[in-house]
């Protein structure tokens, strides 16, 4: 696992020996090095970022300023002169909290506490990738994929059905198609269908559960390539 980092220090020399550290590492590449927090919020805008080595007093916008603006964080560690910034390092969930000089010995030790909570995470992703959740009497219910028979458009609208229940969403059939994934597939501008819980097909038709579903002409060739025919 390669993970792209940035630097942010306002101290030259701070800077040089961590960016060398991190060099030395194989698992990390210095994709930045920024001496304040508005040249890291430029770069955390360009582009995705795995893991921060964020110092906390700088001037003009703190480490702390810059993890308020940030809508989503990242794997950060803190690395700073004083120890006072802890309880504050725990509130914000940082992965590690570093005193300065940093040690070869304990800059490994927090290189891999951030290896060990991207391998969670990719876990928690892969679970949730078999999923989506749907806001229902304002909480968000955790709908498998395998479940879903067939979502239909009701105008502003759609409404996805499992073998025991109905919600109804307010989104796109684009963007709910974008997010199923491959095992379902728009027949008809108005149906998006689980592939697998198809009963039978006719010629402009097909059956989900005791649904009848209609197949537009546009749609059937790319449905008759999905399937396993014999």
């Amino acid at each position: 696992m390669m993970l792209k980092c940035i630097i942010v220090d306002d101290e030259l020399m701070a800077r040089l020996s961590l960016q060398r550290l991190c060099e030395q590492h194989e698992s990390l590449e210095v994709v930045a090095v920024c001496e304040n927090a508005t040249q890291a919020l430029t770069i955390l805008a360009e582009q995705p970022i795995d893991l921060i080595w964020l110092d906390v007093e700088m001037p003009g916008l703190s480490g702390f300023d810059l993890l308020d603006r940030l809508p989503v964080l990242p794997q950060v560690i803190l690395t700073t002169i004083k120890t006072e910034y802890a309880f504050d390092a725990f509130q914000y969930q940082v992965t590690d909290y570093l005193k300065k000089p940093i040690t070869q010995t304990r800059f490994k030790v927090a290189v891999e506490k951030v290896m060990t909570a991207m391998r969670k995470n990719e876990q928690v992703r892969m679970v949730n990738d078999k999923a989506i959740f749907v806001k229902n009497d304002g909480r968000y219910v955790r709908v498998p994929y395998d479940s879903i028979l067939y979502v239909e458009n009701t105008g502003d609208y759609v409404k996805i059905l499992t073998g025991q229940q109905s919600f109804v969403v307010y989104t796109t059939m684009k963007s709910l198609e974008e997010k199923l994934g491959g095992q379902f597939l728009r027949v008809h501008r108005s149906y998006i269908i689980n592939l697998d819980k198809i009963v039978d097909i006719e010629e402009t038709n097909l059956v989900v559960a005791s649904k009848v579903i209609p197949i537009s002409r546009a749609n059937k060739p790319e449905l008759m390539s999905r399937l396993n025919l014999l």
